[in-house]
């Protein structure tokens, strides 16, 4: 019987900020400069984490998008956390979510991001969007 492997890999190419952007009907170079974190299931892109607007040892903008929801194991939370906190050495982890993406915020939640305020129409579209973050010492994928 084959078994599943999601795998998280460094992306030195443009795949991965494109899946994540196209994802999300961004621009891709409103995310540039960033690390792009391939998420992989059997070989297959299923998800992509960006690590923009860094801050080497104070934060990072994260923006997470995914077609699966086995994405999310604990080794690559692990692993994508352990990336921001402890070889970025970063105090903070911050994301916007807008306010009706409730599956986001839901798992935005879970992995222990705080609402910590609301842009109103802050999207181009005009919706509002929270802003999240979550401080090292509150992350228990440590």
């Amino acid at each position: 019987m084959k078994s599943d492997r999601v795998l998280c890999k460094q992306d030195e190419t443009r795949q991965t900020l494109l899946y994540v952007a196209n994802g999300l009907g961004d621009n891709p170079a409103d995310y540039e400069p960033c690390l792009a974190l391939n998420i992989s299931l059997n070989g297959k892109t299923i998800a992509g984490v960006l690590l923009n607007d860094l801050r080497p040892g104070r934060d990072v903008w994260m923006t997470i998008y995914s077609s699966d929801k086995r994405w999310a194991t604990k080794s690559v939370i692990k692993y994508v956390f352990g990336i921001v906190f402890y070889l970025m050495k970063c105090k903070r982890a911050s994301v916007f979510v807008t306010v009706d993406n409730f599956q986001s915020l839901k798992m935005c939640e879970r992995l222990g991001f705080k609402k910590e305020g609301c842009l109103r129409q802050f999207r181009d579209d005009g919706k509002d969007c929270y802003v999240m973050g979550m401080l090292k010492q509150e992350c228990k994928y440590l």
